[in-house]
């Protein structure tokens, strides 16, 4: 919904805030919340702590008392998000996190375009990875969106990066946020599919920056673990069947290779009547954005790869 005059003109600190999540990582925690209440907009900021069993909250509550701690009863991965909400009041919400911080005029910038755009529900920020400022890969593909912008403010997308995104509020509680049994991995694409199933726009937005510095705290084997499980899960809440069942099968083929087999395919199947009661395939227009996208990266893969002997 387009804001009427009186929305426009209020402080960019009264029309968007920013939540941040994290567990367990005081150090990169601090410093990113250092970045985030030193920017001009001057916009709340609410840390979602996912039951963290360090003294990140006690560091946070004596150093940063500006800063708003919802502190979580058990670690909810990414739905940690969705305990925040209750305590945001703006029209915008600016997610990142805890190794991660917007830059200055980033915030004021998409406050400008989701004004102006009704359509556009979501805003996937550039990404500028550590101190070389190298653009995140992923960044890359959404800047060469093969999808038609039409009278977008910039290239539509399919997805977006849960950790540099900016929501409308409103549209954010109406998908009912993250799904707390994906945990974490790949959980920003069954909204995403939901976003664009309500007929909101998710757009790329190169002026919106944020910058991550990745945090050595991360296990990569649990992390390509869960994306493939959730990859599965998600296929069989919004995809056809035969995309459904290549998903799962990539999930099994990673689940042998990582050597957890057993335990996480029984995992992974059981959810299976969780998954059918909730089955609602994403409608053809969505899904043909979804072949396009796929298509173009395809064809960039084999282009990178070169000719073949």
């Amino acid at each position: 919904m387009k804001m009427d005059a009186c929305q426009e003109d209020l402080p960019i600190a009264h029309r968007i805030s920013v939540v941040v999540l994290t567990h367990n990582r005081a150090a990169e925690v601090l410093h990113s919340l250092s970045r985030l209440i030193a920017l001009p907009e001057k916009p709340a900021v609410i840390v979602v702590d996912n039951a963290s069993s360090d003294d990140t909250v006690a560091l946070i509550e004596a150093r940063l008392p500006t800063v708003r701690v919802v502190q979580c009863a058990a670690n909810f991965g990414a739905a940690g998000r969705n305990q925040a909400i209750a305590c945001v009041s703006t029209d915008y919400v600016a997610f990142c996190d805890d190794d991660m911080w917007w830059e200055a005029g980033s915030l004021a910038r998409a406050v400008r375009l989701l004004d102006a755009s009704p359509r556009v529900a979501v805003l996937s920020a550039r990404v500028l990875v550590g101190d070389s400022l190298e653009l995140d890969e992923t960044c890359v593909r959404m800047r060469n969106s093969p999808l038609d912008q039409g009278d977008l403010p910039g290239p539509p997308l399919t997805g977006y990066i849960a950790g540099a995104c900016i929501f409308r509020t409103d549209v954010f509680r109406a998908v009912g946020g993250y799904e707390p049994r994906l945990f974490i991995g790949g959980e920003e694409e069954l909204v995403a599919l939901d976003v664009l199933t309500a007929g909101s726009a998710i757009v790329y937005m190169d002026s919106a920056v944020v910058h991550h510095h990745p945090s050595r705290a991360r296990d990569s084997r649990l992390r390509r673990r869960l994306l493939a499980r959730n990859t599965a899960w998600i296929s069989w809440l919004r995809l056809p069947w035969r995309e459904a069942w290549s998903a799962t099968a990539r999930a099994f083929a990673l689940l042998w290779r990582e050597g957890a087999f057993v335990h996480d395919v029984f995992s992974m199947i059981s959810a299976l009547p969780w998954a059918l009661a909730r089955r609602r395939v994403a409608p053809p227009a969505v899904l043909e954005m979804r072949r396009q996208v796929h298509e173009a990266e395809r064809s960039q893969k084999k282009i990178a790869a070169g000719p073949s002997n």
